[in-house]
């Protein structure tokens, strides 16, 4: 069983290790002339680096000996220590401890003792919204959090450079499917003002983390301070060690076998926490839930109690969303009539509101889990395509604080999702 998952680790991760180093050493290394006046990096348009093809400031080359200096910081407001060469042991991750708030000091030194426990490291972890896909990001300590990731992403010293410079690492498979504008640019959530990091390196993670940043974005996202823990188990089974963890975590903690991410996706035998981050996701709290058959899940009763109701709006009728985006909602339906635009929604083709599973064929939630987003006009605006949606219809959803699924880059025309509080007084 170890054997095998070790197996499993090596053939998803294994990258030529000095491959890896030379291109994202190369790719540190650019014009000045050309980012003159502009602390934004040019996009590149390569696509097989392990650190991202675009430096997000002029950096001189370096040399993979461990006495190399760390390049400039990319985001001086970002920016902590340069982590320096990797130190201590190497060995990937087994349990991870996830909670909907900070784990106390006591719990992880409490965690740390167990017998069979050979690791731990703390963490901040969330999930930002990006076009309806719901992201796990953690917020990390880039010389000590290296230590649990595959073996390339930890040799790698450009990838800990880049996120100590106030980058983000995110996972390759996502390069193609997390949008950023021209210059690498993503933003973290779907909120108005969410917060733009630049891509320092495409590197694999620990199961179940998508990408990391360092320490200093955890303010701005809107993060809870080790609210997760990475426990590595050594030679024993990390299963044997499940139930004394959450007797020391508490209910509300969700404790994972890293080794079922790795293989489904999700440790689908241990409740879940959904902690979506934002200032719209602020007012929607968090929740821990379990997975049903179907890709459904099941929020606990109290959250759904306390955040989602069933009301009549104009136009559509009946609908359950959460009771955040009813004012916003009715308002916005209120004008489309007001307009004499009221036939440009077609009752009979709402899709829904609020809808507690994965997206389709993932293991990933969608804000409609959250109660946040509608779609409507089904028929006429398929996946993909430029819809057939009213844009005066679209704007005034935007101006009471919706975002449309049709401006984003795999469009989705009859979608909308609130971004923005308004006050509709």
């Amino acid at each position: 069983m170890r054997a095998g998952r070790t197996a499993w680790v090596r053939r998803a991760v294994v990258v030529p290790l000095v491959a890896a180093l030379s291109i994202a050493l190369a790719a540190c290394q650019g014009s000045s002339a050309q980012q003159a006046g502009d602390r934004r990096p040019t996009a590149s348009a390569s696509t097989s680096a392990t650190a991202s093809s675009s430096p997000a400031s002029p950096r001189p080359s370096t040399s993979a000996k461990p006495t190399a200096p760390a390049p400039p910081a990319a985001d001086p407001e970002h920016a902590v220590d340069p982590p320096g060469p990797r130190r201590g042991n190497l060995g990937q991750a087994d349990v991870l401890v996830y909670d909907p708030d900070s784990l106390s000091e006591e719990t992880i030194d409490a965690i740390r003792s167990l017998e069979g426990v050979t690791g731990a490291e703390s963490l901040a972890l969330a999930q930002v919204s990006i076009e309806n896909k719901v992201i796990n990001v953690a917020a990390v300590k880039p010389g000590t959090y290296r230590n649990f990731t595959p073996y390339a992403s930890a040799e790698t010293q450009a990838v800990w450079d880049r996120v100590a410079g106030g980058e983000l690492a995110i996972r390759p498979a996502l390069r193609r499917r997390v949008p950023t504008d021209d210059r690498d640019y993503v933003r973290l959530g779907s909120d108005k003002d969410a917060p733009e990091v630049h891509i320092g390196a495409f590197a694999p993670q620990v199961p179940q983390i998508d990408a990391v940043v360092n320490e200093t974005w955890m303010e701005p996202l809107g993060m809870k301070s080790g609210n997760a823990l990475l426990i590595r188990t050594g030679q024993t089974a990390p299963a044997s060690l499940r139930k004394p963890i959450e007797r020391i975590a508490g209910d509300r903690a969700s404790v994972q076998m890293l080794d079922a991410v790795a293989r489904f996706g999700l440790d689908t035998s241990v409740q879940q926490t959904a902690f979506l981050v934002g200032t719209v996701a602020d007012a929607v709290g968090t929740f821990n839930y379990t997975v049903l058959g179907g890709g459904r899940i099941a929020p606990e009763p109290a959250w759904v109690s306390s955040h989602i109701a069933t009301g009549t709006v104009p136009i559509l009728g009946s609908v359950s969303c959460n009771k955040l985006m009813f004012p916003q909602l009715e308002a916005a339906l209120r004008e489309v009539q007001a307009r004499g635009l009221a036939d440009e929604i077609h009752p009979e083709e709402y899709a829904g509101c609020y809808y507690p599973r994965f997206i389709a064929g993932t293991t990933s939630l969608s804000n409609h889990s959250f109660g946040l987003a509608l779609d409507f006009n089904v028929s006429g605006n398929q996946r993909g395509t430029v819809g057939e949606m009213d844009r005066t219809v679209v704007s005034i959803f935007k101006k009471w604080g919706f975002a449309w699924g049709g401006d984003w880059r795999y469009s989705d025309p009859m979608h909308f999702e609130m971004n923005a509080l308004v006050d509709p007084r």
